[in-house]
């Protein structure tokens, strides 16, 4: 039986999630459960609270603290609209004394929404020009949901970060059937669907081939940019729709060098040992020819079908001769929540003789 969710309005009872806005209220509602736990028992024994938020909805729970005392929290109270154990001193134990519901939201992800919503609304009160702000739209915008905050485009974006993205940021309205990008131009922009919907096609023998179709909350554009180089295919909009872009300046700034988390062969080789993941991101015929023993072959041009094959919980490290080809790969997946690092110079660099044979 699956468990019932839980009511915006229970939501606008509770510390510190009652100050977020509607949205993301209505969102937040959509991924939490009302846990029920009977009488008698530690509702935390098989589920730790640690990296929770945990709230009494319902029903009476003795804690017991570090010294030995015993205190009886009643859902509904004043007292419960606060996390548990996160006013004063904490918790060593548990009971419920009635049955209770419980409510768990993930740490990290509250504090990505609180983050991300308290900078959108702080940016639009301090703007004294008249013109638009990327924030004044952000909460209702498709790039900018719960999902897409925690393991998309934005996901690693360093909070010191955000909100010169809000600013800086350009948002533009396109017709089904815009050349966006093409093939064989200079990278100038990263982009962002924040709605409608994008192909994705290459020329192969003089034929124009379906690469993908991209979606709210895609990004584009950022192989050519990472990489130096020049785009590698054309990106045309298949229905109207709205983008966001970011000029190479700022994408640099903002997002590139943060996310490209470069490791030297010493660190990179120490990271193999204890479990990360070498990932050779050239041809399967250079692959084959000087490879790090141990690496797996996923060519660039392949490592978007990659994506949510590969553990999430695992270390990559990633590779190529000049560091070109691997630091758009490292970006693409650090973009997206892996933990990525990039082989600092290549296999050309300083200390790439000292791999293993």
């Amino acid at each position: 039986m699956n468990s019932p969710k839980v009511s915006i309005d229970t939501l606008k009872s509770l510390e510190p999630i009652c100050s977020l806005s509607e949205q993301r209220l209505q969102e937040l509602a959509a991924l939490c459960y009302v846990e029920h736990v009977s009488r008698n028992l530690d509702p935390f024994r098989t589920r730790p609270i640690t990296g929770q938020t945990v709230y009494l909805i319902r029903g009476e729970l003795a804690t017991t603290n570090p010294d030995g005392y015993s205190h009886v929290l009643v859902g509904g109270s004043d007292e419960a609209r606060f996390p548990l154990g996160r006013r004063g001193v904490g918790f060593t134990g548990a009971k419920t004394i009635t049955d209770v519901d419980l409510v768990r939201i993930d740490d990290d992800l509250l504090d990505i929404l609180v983050t991300w919503d308290q900078l959108a609304i702080g940016e639009t009160e301090d703007r004294s020009d008249a013109k638009p702000s990327l924030a004044d739209w952000s909460i209702m915008s498709g790039i900018f949901s719960v999902s897409n905050l925690k393991y998309g485009a934005f996901s690693q974006l360093p909070p010191a970060h955000i909100e010169e993205l809000l600013r800086r940021f350009q948002r533009l309205d396109v017709k089904a059937g815009t050349v966006i990008i093409r093939e064989g131009a200079e990278g100038d922009y990263y982009y962002v669907i924040e709605s409608g919907r994008c192909r994705v096609e290459r020329q192969v023998g003089g034929v124009s081939m379906l690469l993908a179709e991209l979606k709210s909350g895609d990004a584009f554009g950022e192989e050519a940019l990472v990489s130096e180089t020049k785009r590698n295919a054309t990106v045309t909009a298949k229905l109207d729709g709205k983008i966001l872009r970011l000029d190479r300046k700022d994408f640099n700034e903002l997002l590139r060098e943060p996310l490209l988390q470069r490791i030297s062969m010493e660190e990179a080789m120490k990271k193999a040992d204890a479990g990360a993941q070498w990932v050779d991101v050239r041809y399967p015929s250079e692959y084959q020819y000087d490879k790090i023993p141990g690496a797996m072959n996923i060519p660039l041009s392949e490592i978007r079908n990659a994506i949510g094959l590969l553990e999430k919980d695992r270390e990559y490290i990633l590779y190529c001769q000049s560091e070109r080809r691997s630091s758009a790969a490292a970006f693409l997946l650090a973009q997206r929540g892996y933990r990525a690092y990039l082989l600092d110079g290549g296999l050309w660099g300083k200390g790439a003789e000292r791999r293993s044979a």
